[in-house]
């Protein structure tokens, strides 16, 4: 039986993770466009309280993968996890459209985070034959999927929530999961077959293990990126505070709402990553290839350049108009290109045989602690002035940078004793 003809050049079934992973994003940046303003302004926490139970539920919503992606490898099976988890978020959803349901439907969502996050992407390789340079590029692809949904839930969640009702918006980030996952349901014909109950037949080759080594440079990589991620998870936390309070949002003869500002770095993603992805072919082509851990520091250096443009702009005083956030976004949005979907990649090609979803749960280990480490961090904003504290942000960036780039023997090392296997 022959292949069916591919989608958009790639296999039918990265259009329908694509897709699935497109309205799981809606849901999720849905809520999270509003979380921060729903508990300052309608559940009238303190801006500390806030920023400790938006980091706490960012990251538990990364934390609980590291657990699912093992049940996911070792249980239940990538499909049945995808199904089982998307189900128990999209309750999650509903459930916050209850005042009094906020920290179980939290809890909620962040236990069905854990099944479905890691096992989705961990189904891409499996799409392909070894040795396919598709593969190469479908990561980024996917990331496009991520923010497709980022860019479209300010804009309809966002307005539902700070227009209609807090409960409207968030009952619209539970029927975008209820969609994604309808879509995962009905695609699973072009899907890679796999046992619901992953074991090793009797005569098969034994599940493969982390080469120390391996284990090490992820280690280490991991722990760059939590500082990272303790300075770029504000975008949803301080950032979106000051939007609020700090920014003149008048733009002829009316106001933008404040939730609109944070589909700009998902709609940048999906206007960068193109140019870029050309950009990096042409430079492969001549031979020019740069290594993930030095292509991850040069995000994280931009980055910082984009705090550092917002530290410049508090020095300078007075309401900032809104296009210097539209500047900002651009500016961490390039960084952010160049580092998380190149560790998620990298993290994605390392893993031994039967652990692609227990590998990617470990790259949710580091947004677990970055997120984590930014709700800590973002309690300085009520403590010091705001210029002091995004340059803070900056210098945290450039911890991170040094960090990745310190890293670079290491991993070009890796790499010639692969080559050499």
């Amino acid at each position: 039986m022959s292949e069916p003809r591919p989608w958009f050049g790639q296999p039918r079934g990265l259009t329908i993770l694509f897709l699935t992973n497109m309205w799981e994003q809606f849901s999720y940046y849905g809520m999270r466009a509003l979380l921060v303003y729903y508990m300052t302004k309608q559940l009238m926490m303190a801006q500390g309280t806030a920023s400790i139970v938006y980091g706490t539920y960012t990251a538990c919503a990364y934390f609980t993968p590291i657990v699912g992606g093992v049940i996911a490898d070792r249980l239940l099976g990538k499909r049945r996890a995808i199904i089982l988890g998307g189900s128990i978020m999209a309750a999650g959803h509903f459930m916050m459209t209850f005042e009094p349901l906020f920290y179980p439907a939290l809890a909620t969502i962040a236990l069905g985070n854990g099944l479905f996050l890691p096992s989705l992407p961990s189904q891409i390789d499996d799409l392909y034959e070894p040795g396919d340079p598709r593969v190469g590029w479908a990561y980024n692809v996917y990331y496009v999927g991520v923010n497709i949904g980022g860019f479209l839930a300010p804009l309809v969640c966002g307005t539902l929530g700070e227009l209609y009702g807090w409960h409207w918006g968030f009952g619209a980030a539970g029927i975008g999961m209820v969609g994604g996952l309808s879509i995962y349901l009905w695609g699973q014909r072009y899907l890679p077959p796999q046992a619901r109950r992953p074991v090793v037949e009797r005569g098969a080759a034994p599940r493969a293990r982390f080469p120390r080594d391996t284990v090490v440079l992820l280690l280490a990589i991991g722990l760059a990126v939590t500082v990272f991620r303790s300075a770029y998870e504000q975008v949803g936390n301080t950032v979106a505070l000051w939007a609020d309070a700090g920014v003149d949002r008048r733009t002829g003869g009316g106001v933008i709402p404040m939730t609109w500002f944070q589909a700009l770095n998902p709609l940048l993603v999906m206007v960068m990553t193109p140019p870029l992805l050309v950009f990096w072919r042409q430079r492969a082509e001549r031979g020019k290839i740069t290594r993930p851990a030095r292509k991850m520091a040069t995000g994280a250096l931009v980055v910082g350049g984009a705090y550092l443009l917002l530290a410049a702009l508090e020095t300078i005083g007075g309401p900032t108009h809104w296009a210097w956030l539209v500047l900002f976004f651009a500016t961490l949005t390039l960084g952010e290109l160049y580092i998380l979907p190149t560790g998620l990649g990298l993290f994605a090609r390392l893993a031994p045989r039967g652990l692609g979803a227990t590998t990617v749960a470990a790259w949710y280990l580091a947004t677990f602690a970055g997120s984590l480490t930014a709700g800590l961090v973002g309690t300085l904003w009520s403590r010091t002035s705001h210029a002091v504290f995004f340059l803070l942000l900056a210098i945290l960036c450039g911890v991170a940078a040094m960090m990745l780039r310190a890293l670079d023997p290491m991993e070009r090392w890796l790499e010639r004793q692969d080559e050499r296997v």
